[in-house]
């Protein structure tokens, strides 16, 4: 896998999974919508880790810096 993720895109995703997760576990978001919002979270933790995302690729976006040559 190509790398397609900046460290910009990857802190955010990171950030966000955390937010999702405080608002799950302190029960502020319950139900199928926190189901959702941390799974959401997980899904962007892994894919800040491997700093691929796979819709990404389908849409064609890159967000890392172009190489200096």
């Amino acid at each position: 896998m190509k790398k397609n993720m900046g460290n910009t895109d990857r802190i955010i995703r990171l950030l966000l999974a955390a937010v999702f997760a405080v608002l799950y576990f302190t029960n502020t978001v319950t139900g199928t919508l926190g189901i959702v919002l941390l799974v959401l979270g997980g899904v962007f933790v892994i894919t800040s880790l491997i700093s691929f995302c796979p819709l990404y690729t389908l849409v064609g976006l890159n967000t890392c810096p172009a190489k200096k040559a």
